[in-house]
């Protein structure tokens, strides 16, 4: 485990994840919706530090992103989902390191992020969305998981790179 939480580099670059999410670059969104910048982070945080790790992580950004949003609705089930099913996809086998590999992981993770909102926001309704909710929920899922699906190449191979080289196992 190449425990990244005692390196205060690692800790400090999840504090730039609702900075992001925040003030998300207008050039990266699809109509107006930017990528899952917490999935972007804890996929190469969960593949390098194990499950346990990603888990803890997960749970920690959804709290804190929670923070910053007004609705009744939770991200942390489902980051703390990902980080330990990421975590152990990193500990089994060979590392992940391929660019389609890590764009599709990042596309699963915020799909399923986006279809857990759903979910909740489908519970909260008491069972049933207006057609109006329905299509913009499938429009903000599909534009979301394309931008990060896209963003994951790029941006999760350098965190991985970076934080393997620096903090080996």
């Amino acid at each position: 485990m190449a425990r990244l939480y005692r390196q205060p580099i690692c800790v400090a670059s999840a504090l730039f994840v609702p900075f992001l999410a925040l003030a998300s670059p207008g050039w990266l969104a699809i109509e107006g919706v930017g990528p899952a910048w917490a999935v972007l982070w804890l996929l190469p945080w969960a593949l390098v530090d194990g499950p346990v790790s990603g888990g803890l992580a997960g749970v920690s950004l959804g709290l804190v992103l929670d923070g910053l949003s007004l609705g009744g609705l939770s991200q942390v089930p489902m980051l703390l989902v990902l980080g330990w099913w990421w975590g152990r996809l990193g500990r089994r086998g060979r590392p992940i390191q391929r660019s389609l590999n890590l764009g599709l992981l990042a596309w699963i993770g915020s799909m399923a992020l986006g279809l857990s909102l759903m979910l909740q926001l489908w519970i909260v309704a008491g069972g049933g969305l207006d057609p109006l909710t329905r299509s913009w929920g499938l429009q903000t899922l599909w534009s979301q998981a394309l931008v990060t699906g896209l963003l994951a190449p790029l941006l999760v191979s350098l965190q991985l790179l970076v934080w393997r080289r620096r903090f080996p196992s």
